[in-house]
C-alpha cells in the first residue's frame, strides 16, 4: 500500500549500548525516509559512541568496540543527519518509548535542537499491541475460538487461564521456536521445568526482577547505573549502595535477596 502522505516519514531504528535514554549512545542508525511522492530515501551509519559498549549488549546486536572506533562520533555526523531528518514525520518499532526520546538527547547533547512540536509519532509496536490484544480475554478467543464469560471474576479468569494453557500445549507441541541467536528448540512441551524456563524473559533472582542471572550465570543488577554488574562487585566496592536500596522503595523480597546475597559475599572473604 503506497503510503498518503502531507510530508515525509523516516522509519528508523537505533542500535544503542544501552536501554537508558539518559546515559547510553547510539552505536547504528537505520532510517528509511519515504517522500510524498513515494520516493525512498536511505541513511545508514554507525556511530562511535565515546564509551564502551558493555558485551552483553554487544552480544545482541553484533556490534563491538572494534567495529565502531573509526566511526565518526555522534555530534560528529548530527549535521549531516539532522538535515536527513528535517521537516519529517517520525515512525519505529517501540520508537517512542526509546528510540525518538534517546536521538532527541544525542542532538542535544551535540548542542543541536531536535524540534519535535511538529513531528508526527509514529509508533507501529502500539498499533500491533492495541489491534493485537494481549489480555487474557484475547488469548481465550485466540487459543480456544470463544467468547470468555465472567471476565475479571478470579475462578473465571483462573479457569480461563488453565484452559489457555492447556490449548497452548497442544497448538506449539510440534513448533519449532528461534532464538536470538538462531538456534532452533521446540520448547512447549508437557515439562513443568522446561515450561517454566522457557516462560520467562529473564531469569530472576528476586521476584521482581531487579536482580537477575546474567547469560554467564552470574548475579548481576537488571536497573539503574549498575544494570549489568555483579552484585558483589558493587556491594564491595559501594557499600553504601547498599543501605540505600534497603531504605528505598524497593519490594521486602529484593531486599530480603540482596542481603543473603551481601552476606554469603562476605562469607566467602
Amino acid at each position: 500500500m503506497e503510503l498518503e502522505l502531507g510530508k515525509p516519514i523516516i522509519f528508523f531504528d537505533l542500535e544503542t549500548t544501552g536501554i537508558n535514554a539518559a546515559r547510553d549512545r547510539i552505536v547504528e542508525i537505520g532510517a528509511i525516509k519515504v517522500m510524498p511522492n513515494g520516493a525512498e530515501l536511505k541513511l545508514e551509519q554507525r556511530i562511535n559512541p565515546g564509551i564502551k559498549i558493555p558485551r552483553q549488549t554487544s552480544n545482541i546486536h553484533g556490534i563491538f568496540d572494534e567495529d565502531v572506533k573509526d566511526m565518526p562520533t555522534f555530534k560528529e555526523f548530527a549535521p549531516e543527519l539532522i538535515q536527513f531528518f528535517e521537516n519529517a514525520d517520525l515512525a519505529g518499532y517501540n520508537s517512542n518509548r526509546f528510540d525518538v526520546p534517546l536521538l532527541a538527547e544525542e542532538f542535544l547533547r551535540a548542542d543541536i535542537d531536535f524540534d519535535m512540536k511538529n513531528r508526527k509519532l509514529i509508533d507501529v509496536q502500539t498499533i500491533f499491541m492495541k489491534m493485537e490484544q494481549r489480555s487474557l480475554s484475547a488469548a481465550y478467543k485466540f487459543y480456544l475460538n470463544k467468547k470468555m464469560e465472567n471476565a475479571h471474576a478470579a475462578m473465571a479468569d483462573v479457569q480461563a487461564t488453565y484452559d489457555v494453557f492447556k490449548a497452548q500445549l497442544d497448538r506449539y507441541k510440534e513448533i519449532p521456536y528461534e532464538d536470538k541467536n538462531g538456534n532452533l528448540t521446540f520448547p512447549v512441551v508437557n515439562d513443568m521445568k522446561k515450561l517454566a524456563e522457557f516462560a520467562t524473559f529473564s531469569r530472576n533472582v528476586d521476584l521482581a526482577g531487579q536482580i537477575i542471572y546474567d547469560e554467564n550465570n552470574a548475579v548481576v543488577f537488571n536497573f539503574g547505573k549498575h544494570k549489568g554488574r555483579k552484585v558483589t562487585d558493587v556491594l564491595e566496592k559501594e557499600p553504601n549502595y547498599y543501605n540505600w536500596m534497603i531504605k528505598a522503595d524497593f519490594p521486602a523480597y529484593t531486599k530480603k535477596v540482596l542481603t543473603e546475597i551481601k552476606l554469603q559475599g562476605f562469607n566467602k572473604q
